[in-house]
């Protein structure tokens, strides 16, 4: 497994295995690396011939005042776990590499990215799909894998990847979850003890909602509000949105009658925490 900081040697290296007919699995992540990581990179190594991680916390999707600062890292633990699942080529570039003095340029996918995090995180999903884009043309991958936690950032890559006519397939995998059956995130890490034990809430709401579908309800408020009272029932929880969506066009739905997206972002004390499941 070798280590690239510098995008030029990178784009030279990729050069050099295309040439031989290999194809390339990437894996874009910001590292602190978990379970739900090592899914998408099993997944690349099942798939591809070179499976390339990359490791960057990305400025451009945080906004003022949010945890770029603290964002937990752990570049050595993350170089162990690679290792030991195959991974071929770790990309982890310095923000000076990747936004240099005088750099102008961003991508912008308009429309969906207006809801859900995009309403309450402006400007998020503009960074994410800039370096998205950026880590597609350094590394030309055949297959990117992403995370079902983050359905929205999954539909606006998707979206950006065809519009823009990037050659490449976007596969999107399950949500990898704890035993208690909070999704895992590197923000994670932020919860408290108690928080962390609060924080079962969110996917005990979704199941609720589930059921209720399940038992014939398909009209979204009566589900959002049962989401609603299951997170409510926490004290330290505070929702900043619980949405049932399409999956593709990210549209709020009255009445469910085909495949829909329900999605909820909660905050638990100072850590904000996203989650969703998809109604069939």
């Amino acid at each position: 497994m070798k280590v690239y900081r510098d995008p030029s040697s990178l784009i030279k290296k990729v050069r050099e295995i295309k040439k031989q007919g290999y194809k390339i699995g990437l894996v874009p992540t910001m590292g602190f690396l978990h379970e739900g990581h090592m899914s998408l990179v099993r997944k690349a190594r099942k798939d591809t011939d070179c499976v390339i991680v990359s490791i960057f916390v990305n400025p451009a999707q945080f906004g003022p005042g949010e945890d770029f600062k603290k964002y937990p890292r752990a570049l050595k633990k993350d170089l162990v776990l690679c290792e030991k699942e195959g991974v071929d080529i770790i990309f982890a570039p310095e923000s000076k590499k990747m936004y240099p003095r005088g750099y102008s340029t961003y991508v912008n996918v308009e429309k969906i990215t207006d809801t859900l995090c995009g309403a309450s995180r402006p400007g998020h999903f503009r960074g994410v799909s800039t370096v998205v884009a950026k880590f597609f043309n350094i590394i030309t991958p055949d297959i990117a894998y992403f995370g079902r936690k983050d359905a929205q950032q999954a539909i606006v890559i998707k979206r950006m990847a065809e519009d823009l006519n990037m050659g490449v397939e976007i596969k999107v995998m399950p949500i990898v979850r704890e035993k208690d059956g909070l999704a895992m995130s590197s923000r994670n890490v932020y919860l408290n003890r108690r928080e962390r034990s609060e924080a079962q809430c969110i996917y005990k709401s979704l199941k609720s909602a589930k059921k209720l579908f399940n038992s014939g309800e398909r009209d979204s408020k009566k589900i959002i509000n049962k989401i609603k009272r299951v997170i409510n029932s926490q004290p330290d929880t505070k929702i900043d949105y619980a949405a049932i969506v399409g999956t593709k066009d990210l549209r709020d739905i009255k009445k469910i009658s085909g495949e829909a997206l329900i999605a909820v972002a909660v905050k638990i004390g100072k850590t904000r925490l996203i989650d969703n499941i998809v109604l069939k």
